[in-house]
């Protein structure tokens, strides 16, 4: 995808280029990123960006154009949920990592998205503590040696979009970054629904993560994206077992429930009424 202007208005162009590894996935999220932003037509002053500490946190801070809050690890969604509740009418976007939102601020994403508040979040899965050094995280595979599990580790993985669906959101996806274009339309989905919504973009590590499991280029890691995902709407006549290993990928839920923020606002309005303003 060639930039244009339209484009480069989204993006602090003098930061470039940018620090992220070769083979890293996080240039592609903030490709796919900024496009969408540029066919919805956002004006970058209705953007507000929250996130926390780790490799895709980079992303928004510094290489994005728009108001942002940088974050402690794992508090994004905390921040996010404040910034929502004063600034209703603007987008509030989480661009942040596995570890940090499933991991260390798991608890704030959880409830979030069962409170559905109308935070747009895009979770950056690379399925380890990158940044640091390689250390397991709750998405790691299982098996898989790490630098706190050399041997390999020994719990399942969390799978954070069912966990969210089930929690409540009104809208959550899971995509690949191989999957560009179908990633793109469902940051767009995500952008206008007015709950809690939530895209899992499994992304590649080669140099913390990909190393691991013999995938040490990124081309090696979208290959494999490539061959071992599996639409949604095929996953009906498939076993467990058959899934096992396999990243589902497509729309998991979209539905409209009452967003938080706006029940918060009618209830101030409320007791504004009985009490008055003075």
């Amino acid at each position: 995808m060639a930039a244009n202007n339209n484009i480069l208005n989204y993006i602090r162009e003098e930061i470039f280029p940018t620090a992220f590894c070769p083979g890293c996935g996080c240039g592609t999220v903030l490709n796919c990123f900024v496009h969408m932003l540029d066919k919805v037509g956002i004006d970058k002053r209705d953007l507000i960006l929250v996130t926390g500490i780790g490799c895709s946190s980079w992303i928004p801070s510094p290489y994005l154009e728009a108001d942002t809050l940088h974050t402690t690890h794992g508090r994004p969604i905390a921040f996010a949920t404040g910034v929502k509740v004063m600034k209703p009418d603007k987008y509030v976007v989480v661009i942040a990592g596995d570890g940090d939102l499933a991991g260390i601020g798991g608890n704030h994403l959880m409830h979030a998205a069962r409170r559905n508040v109308g935070l747009k979040v895009f979770l950056v899965n690379n399925y380890i503590y990158g940044m640091t050094g390689g250390q397991v995280a709750p998405t790691t595979p299982t098996g898989v040696p790490t630098t706190t599990t050399p041997y390999g580790n020994p719990e399942p993985p969390m799978n954070i979009a069912e966990i969210v669906t089930a929690a409540g959101a009104d809208y959550v996806a899971r995509w690949t970054t191989y999957h560009v274009r179908k990633l793109m339309h469902s940051m767009e989905q995500a952008m206008k629904k007015k709950g809690f919504s939530l895209i899992e973009i499994m992304s590649q590590c080669p140099v913390s993560y990909g190393k691991r499991v013999k995938l040490k280029k990124g081309s090696d890691m979208l290959r494999y994206f490539r061959d071992n995902s599996v639409p949604i709407q095929k996953t009906g006549d498939l076993t467990e077992e058959e899934l096992s290993g396999k990243i589902v990928i497509g729309k998991l839920v979209d539905r409209e429930r009452t967003e938080f923020t706006a029940t918060l606002n009618a209830i101030v309005e409320k007791r504004e009424k009985e009490v008055g303003t003075s």
